[in-house]
């Protein structure tokens, strides 16, 4: 049932980017966008259903405070990874949700990269040199 957790980190990523910390408990907003809305809903669901919500409160809060920071995410991950392996019943049906929703994200191979919200370079080439210039 993890295998949908790319897909449920993507949701819960573009959530926590949108609605911060307030994501746990906001109700649903009319003009949500429905990658953020699913977003909102898994994490809600994974977060009251937790046997450990305070240490996903406590990886929300952290990627809340610094979206798109690769560490962060990867906290988050791991955090959603152990509570959906604790409870085989809940990762069913985070499982159903995303996939009713239709949401799928795929990368595969040497150098794959994705990104749903990018803000700067990205880079997986070997020996590939990058140049931003501002103004």
């Amino acid at each position: 049932m993890i295998e949908v957790l790319p897909e449920v980190v993507t949701a819960v990523t573009a959530a926590v980017g949108t609605y911060g910390t307030s994501v746990l408990t906001r109700t649903e907003d009319a003009a949500a966008e429905a990658t953020v809305s699913l977003g909102r809903r898994l994490i809600q669901k994974i977060f009251h259903r937790s046997g450990n919500s305070d240490s996903i409160r406590e990886s929300v809060a952290d990627l809340a405070a610094a979206p798109g920071d690769d560490d962060a995410v990867a906290a988050l991950r791991l955090r959603l990874k152990k509570a959906l392996a604790a409870d085989p019943a809940l990762a069913a049906e985070v499982a159903d949700m995303v996939r009713q929703a239709g949401i799928t994200v795929n990368s595969h191979g040497d150098g794959a990269n994705i990104a749903q919200h990018n803000s700067g370079i990205q880079s997986s080439g070997e020996g590939a040199t990058n140049t931003l210039h501002q103004r």
